[in-house]
């Protein structure tokens, strides 16, 4: 069945669950027969809140049980609100779809830090109350109106060490480059790093990559398409791509290549060299049915070093509490994306373009990925 008809059958049941149509255990039962049960936990489905609840919308995979028992059974221990795990990701268009619906189901999402603030400035997103969230707890520069900075992560390259042996890629142009490291490749659907790791492969130098030449990168994207077997739109998807052997080498999150590191027993490595650097963001869908407040106190409470730890043990995130960095052990930091020697490799990306730009870049972005 198509994905995006699944979703919506899914949706269409959750808001019979909310108007007391159906019961939260009906749809459950539901939603397991349409798209089976270990699929339903995985996914993150519309989650459905109780009153006094609220549902915290991720990327799915691993991340659903890594928030959770990170941040989630803390809060709940801390403040009795139950944060229940939605991993259908929070692009910026569903974001918005939610606003508009009228009467959203999410409350805080885990959104990339320049849509937070698009839609932040369209009115659709709280302003994050650091009266409440403290700036200090995070690094310099990454707190912003509509977002706070939750952790950070990288688009780099990961690969299949055995098909590679002594020769592995090293950067972007290795990646582009099929006659020297031949096999299929997998990008990332949405378009952010893409655009740069793009240019970067078709030699632009790192310091003259913005503002982006979104031309290029396009023409360079068309071009090489036929050598991408698939487009990743979730950080579980991307980790079964390079599991399965669909593909040999592909552009990642970093926090996925620390986990596909570990289930492989290091077949899959990675490298930092030319990745490009993001920040993590939580932020608040204006109108959420838990109440700004406790939304907020959510987010404070990831602020915890020792919370961001356990993230980073889990899906490799890079702390965005700096006091969080001296509790990673040594053996530890090589997957750290904001340790000294892995960023000094990297090129940090943009927000003010993204936010600025990235809308339509995504559409043309897509009319060739659809194409």
């Amino acid at each position: 069945m198509n994905r995006n008809f699944e979703n919506d059958c899914l949706e269409i049941l959750a808001e019979r669950a909310r108007r007391g149509e159906i019961s939260r255990r009906r749809f459950t039962q539901l939603g397991a027969a349409l798209i089976g049960t270990s699929a339903l936990a995985a996914r993150g489905t519309p989650v459905l809140a109780a009153s006094g609840e609220l549902v915290f919308v991720n990327w799915g995979g691993d991340a659903v049980t890594a928030y959770d028992k990170a941040y989630g059974q803390p809060f709940e221990a801390e403040t009795g609100i139950k944060v229940l795990q939605d991993g259908s990701g929070p692009t910026e268009g569903a974001i918005q779809a939610q606003y508009e619906s009228g009467k959203p189901s999410w409350d805080i999402v885990d959104a990339d830090a320049f849509s937070a603030e698009t839609l932040g400035k369209k009115g659709m997103m709280e302003p994050i109350d650091y009266a409440i969230v403290d700036k200090a707890k995070t690094r310099k520069g990454f707190g912003w109106e509509y977002a706070a900075s939750s952790y950070f992560f990288s688009y780099i390259i990961a690969y299949d060490s055995k098909k590679y042996g002594d020769n592995p890629p090293t950067g972007m142009a290795d990646f582009f480059d099929v006659d020297k490291f031949p096999g299929k490749r997998s990008m990332y659907k949405w378009g952010a790093g893409m655009w740069e790791a793009l240019l970067l492969g078709d030699g632009v130098k790192p310091d003259a990559l913005y503002p982006l030449d979104l031309e290029r990168a396009h023409a360079k994207l068309a071009a090489f398409k036929d050598n991408i077997v698939g487009f990743w739109g979730g950080g579980a998807e991307s980790q079964s791509l390079l599991m399965n052997g669909d593909a040999s080498m592909a552009l990642i999150w970093s926090t996925r290549a620390k986990i596909l590191d570990q289930d492989s027993g290091g077949d899959i490595k990675f490298t930092w060299n030319e990745g490009l650097i993001s920040p993590g963001a939580m932020a608040v869908i204006k109108g959420n049915p838990g109440g700004a407040e406790n939304a907020m106190k959510f987010i404070a409470s990831a602020q915890a070093p020792e919370k961001q730890i356990v993230m980073f043990e889990l899906l490799g995130q890079g702390p965005a509490n700096p006091a969080a960095d001296a509790l990673i052990p040594e053996s530890e930091k090589r997957f750290n994306p904001v340790d000294p020697a892995n960023f000094a490799v990297q090129i940090p990306l943009d927000i003010p373009w993204y936010e600025e730009h990235y809308s339509a870049a995504l559409d043309a972005y897509l009319a060739i990925v659809s194409a």
